[in-house]
């Protein structure tokens, strides 16, 4: 064995995984790890504005107590969970429906990845671009929309969407829709493609339709995917904020207005209360840790958890067993 391959086989590779690893490490300490610490921080002072004294409260939790009884937060908190839940149910249907259609044993559809690559671009554009698109189609009064509005008869003038709660708050809903529903349909598909194919195989010996197939193999199969789905989702739609803030500002009357867009409010327009935004994100934070941790209680592997707990108990009894020999 030569010096070189010597100094090769002693050489420890470890450390150049290290090194690969710490520019991430350090984004994720300045970029992440500080801002959360610092917010914390904030939560409990009456920082405002720039260059100005931070003291801590005299009541430490002053700031949480002002954002609870804020009425306009809360309202931006119903808000937010319309909008969700506006635009994740049709989301979800829809993804569902064509994952069921591009993943078909029995039908072959010409053209997949074009339709595919078609229905995932919405995610691709940025939904700031989206959303002074649509801020343009439905543009009072001479506007795309309101322009063929009038050309098919449907009303004799123009209707502002703008000064409508119920338009502005459906027309955000939609273009979150149509953003994400691209992104849902490949990650469930995804999932399908990992079901093992001896089981729709014999599904197909035993007789078993299209719709039992999917049903009662590829969704419950799905599980673990439906809720990574529906986690992201949910901590996506809570904190929803470039939609709303480029379409109309919260407005009409805030009633597009998100939890975000009012933390942005609080903390970059009028006094600056920073220590009243970073108490409202602590308060998103627990809400979103709570509402995670609830949904994967409900959708935790039940059978998986009684399994694990029967070897336990098997393991268990065989060192009684053994200890009494």
């Amino acid at each position: 064995m030569t010096g070189s391959q010597k100094h090769l086989k002693g050489m420890s590779y470890a450390r150049y995984g290290y090194l690969f690893a710490l520019p991430f490490i350090i984004a994720f300490l300045i970029f992440t790890l500080y801002p959360t610490i610092y917010t914390f921080v904030l939560a409990f002072t009456d920082a405002h504005g720039v260059g100005n004294e931070i003291k801590l409260l005299e009541e430490p939790f002053g700031n949480f107590s002002k954002i609870l009884s804020n009425k306009t937060f809360i309202n931006s908190m119903k808000n937010t969970v319309l909008l969700w839940i506006l635009n994740f149910i049709p989301q979800i249907t829809l993804a569902m429906v064509l994952t069921a259609w591009f993943t078909a044993r029995r039908v072959t559809i010409k053209g997949q990845g074009f339709f595919k690559v078609l229905f995932y671009m919405p995610n691709i554009i940025t939904a700031a671009t989206i959303a002074l698109l649509f801020h343009a189609l439905f543009g009072y009064p001479n506007g795309p929309v309101n322009e063929i509005i009038t050309s098919i008869g449907l009303r004799d003038s123009s209707y502002n969407f703008f000064t409508s709660k119920t338009a502005a708050r459906l027309i955000v809903a939609f273009i979150q829709f149509w953003i994400w529903y691209g992104n849902t349909m490949i990650v469930l598909i995804s999932g399908v493609l990992g079901i093992s194919p001896d089981i729709y195989e014999a599904a197909d010996i035993d007789g078993a339709s299209s719709s039992q197939i999917f049903f009662q193999i590829t969704i419950p199969n799905l599980k673990t995917v439906l809720l990574y789905t529906l986690v992201t989702s949910l901590i996506g739609g809570l904190n929803m904020f470039d939609v709303p803030q480029l379409f109309l500002q919260g407005g009409p009357d805030n009633a597009t207005g998100t939890a975000v867009v009012f933390i942005y409010n609080k903390a970059f327009t009028g006094k600056q209360l920073f220590g009243q935004a970073a108490a409202a994100s602590i308060i998103m934070f627990l809400i979103i840790a709570v509402c995670s941790a609830i949904l994967f209680y409900i959708m935790r592997d039940k059978d998986a958890i009684a399994a694990e707990k029967m070897k336990k108990a098997d393991m268990k009894a065989r060192r009684k067993g053994a200890s009494v020999i």
